[in-house]
């Protein structure tokens, strides 16, 4: 015999007054409690907590009959589902519970044959899908009305070898026990995990009194909401169906609207009443439930009811907007509006984004590696990417995959579009680095480049110029040009940023190499530049031969021949870099990589290059292979270029300082940040400070203008880490370059790793891609040993990181408990830095 649960505690009415946690009775009971207290017309209401609804799926009995002796005589009843979070779903609700035959009598006399049949069959249809598990199909088409029913009852009786339930307690049981037992399948489950529920994560029920919504007057259901989910904007959406019940409004073709509309009638039409008192009742919850909500509402005769509200599906953008404007309202506190917006939803704001109301035709599917959409013609090559831009044209630079000297191109690029490679491949850092959206590893699609077209999967074929369009969010190729929603950089945009500023407590800068990308940082406010890689600025055609020519040079007096025609190259580009910023620190590295990387890779090239230097092949080709190295990433690069190669630091110090003084001279008052990377030894700073202390000197003769600088290193080596006590004797300044270090540490090749890593993380060997998320444990001690041991020995020892981790939350939570003082990023990585920031400090305030 089975135990039956006594009351109290096994359900409550809903009132003003009721003890109704969102813990123990779920988001929706609790939500429908604020709505009785707002004196809206919601009708009777009970909730079973999450304790129940437990017992219930493990077999033990409620006392269904004293639910709805709650509802008087005859009750029909809806049950709906109630988590604790709305995200996490929960089945689908069942509406008229407690309808038979008696009740099917008296509604054909108060709403007629026709209403008592449709709601009479949707109930043995929804029962018979949904608690008793039979075939959709089998109660599907056919005819309507009273013929519908009566073979829906039939078909029942066959398939479950017993009539329809008349009794509504019976029904009420059963239908509270499928509910509670599909919320505790394993589908359901993982299905609520992925969308973030803890695994233990309970489902609440409420039982409510059913709005008929078909009757004899106006009748109907439908929602509305009051602001657009898409970009955020006041505007009144929904529809409204006459004879309905639930949401069948937002299914059904001949819906009507809500407003007054030129293209048919409306509600507001048939009762500007009702409808004002929709309006009234929006306004009311944003006010009081401090959001914005979607109202589902019934008519019957006349008679308005508040089914359910809840809160708005909202686009990034729209949600963005949506708490900037309930704060200005006085609703929510700015800091409120802060931790409102998820900062990973900003990368939706920042760059243009494919419309989600407009069809898509998709071709392929690949690895979203840098967020946002663009549509152009297809191009296979760097050159033809800077020729497209040259006519004004939009193109997507369509790659196996990309290397070094395609940067001109990508930077040409509307969008950049991989047949291999993953998050960490060159072309997604590249990529995501200057704000380019970008889709990696596409591996359904054919390319071949020397027949310049594209296979796809479906057999498809795309030449180039044809038009495509990527998107870097999702990941997915579409054909042709794709509905657009331009990027939400707007008041709204900046004025939240400008509240978290003011509550965040850790600097942001950004990594910028080029003009261009100091502009962007300037645009999202970073507070200067963390991390400027001078040598992406060799890679222009006119240097890249001025580049190869040092390369080449038997003698440093030919090597440093060479380097002075790269100098007021350089100059340029840093008293640019130094007008843009205006004042604000920039953080100059000086050359990092190998050599090889300026030489060309095919033989065709090296004759090129043969041709442009007046040399033999044979020459060429020897240089070029005495050059490379079985591992670049720990070969000829760095520092140990400038102790070996001492011309090229000399170079770019001397073009830093005579930059600093020509925007002296200009008003303009510039500290720069040198900044020497791969340093494993306090030797090699010493040996490299040397030499820019004199440098230094000498163009403060020459030019008779005294002016400062800071020195530091760039932490990429576990031995700086390790003896970063020593190299602080010598440097200002530790920024910690965690691409290189997770590599080093790891000993892993960030552009291979991709081939074994999702194998890795889905088997429990690390938890997470440390090229993606940082190694806390790991990684994240050296920087704790380098932090500690670098301020024991200077206690005014600036510190920050400025790899890719720089722009992700928990990395920026890690380096504020560390006690650093900045963070630098991508230009485009610059505003989620900055809001995620503000939600660290304000999550400290409210722990402490």
């Amino acid at each position: 015999m089975q135990n039956v649960v006594q009351p109290p505690s096994d359900y409550a009415e809903i009132t003003p007054t009721a003890q109704m946690k969102a813990e123990a009775h779920g988001w929706r009971a609790k939500c429908l409690q604020r709505l009785i207290r707002l004196d809206l017309p919601v009708p009777r209401t009970v909730a079973l907590p999450a304790a129940t609804v437990r017992a219930i799926a493990q077999g033990t009995a409620v006392d269904t009959a004293g639910i709805l002796a709650c509802f008087g005589p005859q009750p029909l009843v809806s049950v709906r589902p109630s988590p604790a979070n709305p995200n996490w779903g929960g089945p689908g609700t069942i509406l008229n519970v407690g309808m038979n035959a008696a009740r099917h009598k008296a509604l054909k006399a108060t709403h007629g044959q026709s209403a008592a049949d449709a709601l009479y069959l949707r109930f043995v249809t929804a029962y018979a899908t949904h608690v008793a598990r039979l075939d959709p199909d089998l109660f599907e088409g056919g005819p309507n009305g009273t013929i519908a029913l009566r073979e829906a009852l039939r078909t029942y009786e066959h398939e479950m070898d017993e009539p329809f339930p008349e009794d509504p307690a019976r029904q009420l049981t059963e239908v509270l026990r499928s509910m509670a037992r599909a919320w505790e399948g394993t589908s359901a489950r993982l299905l609520r995990q992925a969308k973030g529920a803890p695994a233990e994560a309970a489902l609440g029920l409420v039982v409510q009194e059913m709005a008929q919504g078909i009757g004899q007057g106006l009748s109907g259901a439908g929602v509305i909401q009051f602001v657009d989910p898409v970009t955020g904007l006041p505007q009144i959406t929904g529809r409204y169906l006459g004879q309905a019940q639930g949401r069948a409004a937002l299914k059904e073709n001949d819906a009507l609207y809500l407003t007054r509309d030129p293209r048919g009638i409306s509600l507001e039409d048939l009762s500007p009443t009702l409808f004002a008192d929709l309006i009234a009742y929006g306004a009311a919850c944003r006010a009081r439930l401090r959001e914005e909500m979607q109202i589902e509402f019934t008519i019957e005769d006349g008679l308005l009811s508040v089914i359910d509200a809840v809160k708005v599906q909202r686009s990034a953008r729209a949600g963005l907007r949506i708490a900037v404007a309930l704060a200005d309202d006085q609703i929510i506190t700015r800091e409120d509006a802060i931790l409102r917006v998820e900062p990973r939803s900003l990368t939706e704001l920042l760059h243009p984004q494919v419309d989600p109301r407009a069809p898509r035709d998709v071709v392929a599917k690949g690895i979203a590696a840098s967020p946002g959409a663009a549509t152009g013609r297809i191009v296979f090559s760097s050159a033809a990417a800077q020729a497209a831009a040259a006519r004004g044209e939009a193109c997507i630079l369509c790659r196996r995959e990309t290397q070094p000297e395609d940067i001109r191109g990508m930077h040409s690029a509307a969008g950049v579009l991989t047949e291999r490679g993953g998050t960490t491949s060159h072309a997604a850092v590249i990529a995501r680095g200057i704000g380019v959206p970008c889709v990696v590893g596409a591996s359904g699609l054919r390319l071949d480049s020397k027949e310049k077209k594209i296979t796809a999967p479906d057999g498809r074929v795309f030449q180039e110029g044809d038009q495509i369009t990527i998107d870097g969010t999702t990941g997915e190729v579409l054909a042709g040009s794709a509905v657009m929603l331009a990027a939400a950089l707007d008041d709204a945009f900046r004025k939240l940023l400008s509240w978290a500023d003011a509550v965040r407590d850790i600097g942001v800068r950004a990594n910028a190499d080029t003009p261009a990308d100091a502009i962007t940082a300037r645009r999202f406010e970073a507070q200067g530049i963390g991390l400027c890689r001078t040598e992406h600025m060799f890679f222009d055609e006119d240097r890249l031969v001025v580049m190869r020519e040092m390369i080449f040079a038997n003698t440093p007096q030919d090597r440093a021949a060479a380097l002075a025609r790269l100098l007021p190259m350089q100059r340029a580009d840093f008293v640019q870099l130094f007008s843009i910023m205006q004042g604000l620190p920039v953080c100059i590295r000086l050359f990092d990589p190998p050599l090889h990387e300026f030489l060309p890779h095919s033989r065709e090239g090296l004759r090129e290059l043969a041709e442009a230097l007046d040399r033999p092949l044979s020459e060429v080709t020897r240089r070029a292979e005495a050059l490379s190295e079985a591992n670049p990433m720990l070969g000829m690069r760095g520092v140990r270029l400038g102790v070996v190669l001492p011309e090229i630091y000399d170079m770019q110090a001397r073009a830093i300082f005579e930059a600093t003084v020509e925007i002296g001279k200009a008003g303009a008052k510039v500290v720069p940040e040198i900044m020497i990377p791969l340093v494993s030894a306090k030797r090699e700073v010493e040996l490299i400070k040397t030499n820019i202390d004199a440098v230094a000197a000498a163009v403060r003769v020459k030019t008779g203008v005294n002016f400062d600088y800071r020195l530091g290193v760039m932490v990429e080596t576990p031995r700086a880490a390790l003896r970063a006590g020593e190299i602080a004797q010598h440097a200002a300044f530790l920024s910690f370059g965690t691409n290189d270090l997770t590599q080093m540490t790891y000993g892993l090749s960030r552009d291979d790793a991709g081939r074994f890593m999702s194998t890795y993380v889905s088997q429990g060997v690390f938890p997470e891609d440390p090229f993606l998320s940082l190694d806390v444990e790991g990684v994240g001690e050296l920087l704790h040993i380098g932090a500690e041991r670098g301020r024991a020995t200077r206690a005014d020892l600036t510190l920050s990181i400025c790899g890719e981790h720089g722009g992700n939350p928990e990395s920026i939570e890690f380096c504020r408990k560390a006690g650093f003082d900045y963070v630098s990023c991508s230009p485009y990585r610059v505003p989620l830095a900055r809001l995620a920031a503000a939600h660290l400090a304000l999550a400290d305030r409210v722990d402490k």
